[in-house]
């Protein structure tokens, strides 16, 4: 426990005084100390969650070599995600956010439980551990996107979304590196149950630290959600940052697990494919803490060509040829862009939230309805993969992937630049 609060002060210290200039921060976009336990919860989930994630994917497909059970399984984990959401922010109105969020790191860390129990096994229940991992996701992101918005201001949030993003593939650089080299050097799939037990052991300390973070007291416990329709109805621009996160979903479904598969298919070593996840992980890295400095409310249109135009013509890459040079240079610019494009649609679409009825009552069911949204997007996309490219070999396939990277420009039909981003109270 000594350890654990020397480490919270480094870190607090880390977030006031500019370690590169030395120059303390100005006080309106300093992190409280909730702020910074949340970041340090948050690393120990990516640490687990950067080697789990990471290789669950790898790990189906080593055991079927059907991409189409990849895809069915995270069809079911982004079909039941929503409905996690729902349920995670009914509790945290009930009773607490952080109630959902540890209820969210518990379930994950049973999850994986069940994964070493079952081992090869898993294959043939899928179905069952898509459903549960649905279930503990959605409580986890439930309880952490209420979190990031009640720790942080409209004056430092762009900053702590982006320390956020920094801790947060900080975290993730040692994980797939750790996890490849463990498995590569392990017999048969064995390596990959070790690396399952270490997720497990991170999670289990995430859900210790979360007791630093008190309960907010509130007489406010109604639950709004079947109300949403009247809401989105009087506020359009809400409804469009809403859409904002369907169009990001829409890339997202694929991204979240075809990338590696893809490098594995071109590298055929589970090492390899871990070594250069912490290169993409570092590139974040350095693109977070870019944005954590430069970056401003009001270059929201500026920031989403930026950033669309560079995941575009990396995906353009794969149009000529999916072999591993056009994989990684497309995967570099991924990691430099879409940092970007999700930081500023995330920071307005909290700004959006304020400016609800009921004033900050609803951001419950706003966390819930962006969850809807994007994982609708999800499942679109996945399943439009596996219709029409349902093999590694389709010549479809990166041209599903190159469409829905260009479908982001629609982003600058559904979100606005800063001043002119008031919605109306309707």
């Amino acid at each position: 426990m000594l350890k654990m609060g020397l480490g919270i002060k480094l870190a607090n210290r880390w977030t006031t005084i500019n370690p590169f200039k030395g120059g303390a921060v100005p006080p309106e976009r300093r992190l409280g100390k909730d702020a910074v336990t949340a970041l340090i919860i948050h690393c120990c989930f990516q640490f687990g969650a950067s080697m789990s994630g990471l290789f669950l994917n790898l790990y189906l497909w080593r055991l079927t070599q059907d991409l189409v059970v990849n895809g069915l399984y995270n069809i079911i984990l982004y079909c039941i995600t929503p409905f996690a959401f729902a349920a995670g922010g009914y509790i945290a109105k009930k009773t607490d956010r952080m109630v959902t969020y540890r209820l969210g790191i518990m379930m994950i860390a049973l999850f994986y439980l069940m994964v070493i129990i079952a081992r090869e096994q898993v294959v043939n229940y899928y179905i069952w551990f898509a459903i549960c991992n649905g279930i503990a996701s959605g409580f986890y992101w439930t309880g952490y996107l209420i979190l990031q918005y009640d720790v942080s201001t409209d004056s430092n949030r762009i900053r702590f979304l982006a320390i956020n993003m920094v801790a947060f593939n900080s975290a993730g650089l040692v994980g797939p590196a750790l996890a490849g080299y463990v498995i590569q050097r392990s017999a048969g799939l064995e390596g990959y149950i070790i690396i399952f037990t270490i997720a497990f052991i991170m999670f289990v300390l995430a859900a210790v630290i979360s007791f630093r973070i008190p309960a907010i007291i509130s007489h406010h416990k109604a639950y709004y959600l079947k109300f949403v329709g009247i809401v989105m109805r009087k506020n359009r621009r809400w409804v469009k940052g809403l859409f904002g996160f369907f169009v990001i979903g829409l890339f997202q479904g694929i991204m979240l697990f075809l990338p590696n598969i893809l490098l594995f298919k071109a590298v055929g070593r589970e090492d390899w494919v871990g070594y250069l996840g912490v290169f993409f992980a570092g590139v974040t890295v350095v693109t977070g803490y870019v944005i954590s400095k430069k970056a401003s409310k009001e270059n929201v249109s500026k920031y989403i060509v930026l950033s669309t135009t560079g995941v575009v013509l990396g995906a353009g890459l794969l149009l000529f040829e999916v072999k591993l040079w056009s994989v990684v240079i497309f995967m570099i610019l991924f990691s430099i862009c879409n940092p970007l494009i999700v930081n500023t649609l995330s920071s307005y679409y909290y700004r959006i939230m304020g400016y609800l009825p009921l004033r900050g009552q609803l951001r419950v069911e706003s966390v819930v309805m962006r969850e809807v949204f994007i994982n609708v997007g999800r499942v679109i996309s996945i399943s439009a993969l596996l219709i029409f490219a349902g093999n590694l070999e389709s010549f479809l396939l990166p041209l599903i992937l190159f469409l829905t990277a260009v479908m982001q420009y629609a982003l600058l039909f559904l979100v606005t630049d800063s001043e002119e981003s008031k919605p109306m109270r309707g």
